[in-house]
């Protein structure tokens, strides 16, 4: 059998005979010829081929002879052409795939979700989100990092305040993971230096356009440092390793007709504190999304940076295991950094000695006995240790300059969601 050649290959294989395989993407027929434009995952081909053609996505596999050709999709097409039909639909996709743009309304599309996400610019999206995920991963690697998976279903929540989804676990009260934080501070005790990427649940009642009750989250932590600027300076690395990996889909990003930003060398910082001297505001312990949105534009103008640090979030904000700065004990040693006007990524330092743990959970009237096997890990000696957790969906749709952050998250569980 002829070795199967993909539709971005097809160019080099002009004077040749090859097989390509894939969905019919669109069929144009004229009086004397039709035209089958075939998608595969790398792009599309033309088929030129006489009487009538089959309906849009049925899966076909072509043997035909290529030919160079200016007005083809890449400059060559395939004629004489075996057409053998593998899989024919039994109904037509609720909207024409070959179009542009989908003019479907948002429900529309994550209803139909499985075909709408053959749409090349749609399909373009996730596939910068892999290559962001693959750019995090050999970023870290690279750093001494070693990858972890750890357990979803938790006895206990993870922090203090935030819902949770509860679940019957053989008779036992249990929760869906609100993050692998307590893990990944346990691994750092083996690891030193570990990351995670896996699913987080969050059940808060949020309906805007940058929440979801599950997304991905892409967790680090990190030992044997001298305060959260360590941590800052790692993420920085994580983040401008995912960049590079998504300037490399140079095809994605052409169909997305999207430019990759450049991250500065070192990135901004501003004190909350500061931040709040700047926007006029008093006595708030965070930040509004229009703080977010000036406080980006002002990085932007004073910078040239799309990227801000905010450091020293207040300690009422912040989460118990937060390191306070001990210049300044009302200010953690915690931030978040700020893209294109949103938090992206929350970091900071944590506490690492096992007595600052019961001091934290005393004073704020949280009892020690429900945090046990957590607060053991610090009985055995532990280092300083900090790290951040960066939502790939959230990320994703901010890079791409998508709206609603359920574009750019495969199958979207949320408020009111949970189909497909």
């Amino acid at each position: 059998m002829i070795s199967r050649v993909m539709a971005v290959d097809l160019r080099a294989h002009v004077g040749r005979r090859v097989r390509v395989a894939g969905w019919v993407h669109r069929r144009r027929e004229l009086k004397s010829v039709t035209f089958l434009v075939v998608r595969d995952r790398t792009g599309v081909a033309q088929v030129v081929t006489s009487g009538s053609g089959m309906p849009e996505e049925t899966v076909i596999e072509v043997c035909g002879d290529v030919v160079a050709s200016t007005q083809a999709p890449g400059g060559s097409e395939i004629t004489s052409p075996e057409i053998t039909v593998l899989s024919a639909p039994t109904a037509a996709p609720p909207f024409d795939l070959y179009r542009p743009a989908l003019s479907a309304t948002l429900p529309t599309i994550l209803d139909n979700a499985a075909v709408a996400l053959r749409h090349p610019r749609l399909r373009a999206q996730f596939e910068i989100a892999a290559a962001s995920v693959a750019g995090f991963r050999s970023t870290l690697d690279s750093l001494g990092f070693t990858e972890t998976h750890t357990p979803k279903i938790v006895a206990s929540a993870t922090e203090s305040g935030a819902n949770v989804f509860g679940i019957d676990y053989f008779g036992q009260r249990a929760y869906l993971a609100q993050s692998p934080q307590f893990y990944k501070q346990a691994m750092v005790g083996v690891f030193e230096r570990v990351y995670e990427v896996g699913p987080v649940f969050r059940a808060e009642p949020h309906d805007t356009a940058r929440h979801l009750a599950q997304y991905t989250s892409l967790d680090a932590e990190l030992g044997f440092i001298s305060s959260h600027f360590d941590v800052m300076a790692v993420l920085r690395s994580a983040v401008a390793g995912m960049l590079a990996a998504a300037a490399a889909r140079t095809q994605a990003l052409a169909t997305l007709e999207v430019t990759v930003p450049q991250v500065p060398s070192e990135i901004p910082w501003i004190h909350f504190a500061d931040a709040q001297r700047l926007l006029g505001v008093e006595d708030e312990p965070d930040l509004a999304p229009e703080h977010e949105r000036r406080l980006s534009a002002w990085a932007l103008a004073e910078h040239g940076s799309e990227f801000l640090f905010v450091t020293g979030y207040p300690m009422v904000k912040r989460p118990f295991y937060t390191h306070p700065d001990p210049a300044r004990p009302a200010y953690s040693n915690s931030f978040d950094l700020l893209f294109r006007g949103l938090e992206l990524v929350t970091g900071g330092q944590r506490l690492h000695t096992h007595s600052a743990y019961l001091e934290a959970l005393a004073a704020r009237g949280l009892p020690a006995e429900a945090y046990a096997s957590y607060l053991d890990v610090f009985k055995y000696g532990m280092p300083p240790h900090g790290g951040f957790a960066l939502g790939l969906e959230r990320w994703t749709s901010r890079l791409l300059g998508v709206a609603n952050i359920r574009q750019t998250t495969l199958f979207p569980r949320d408020l009111h969601r949970l189909n497909p």
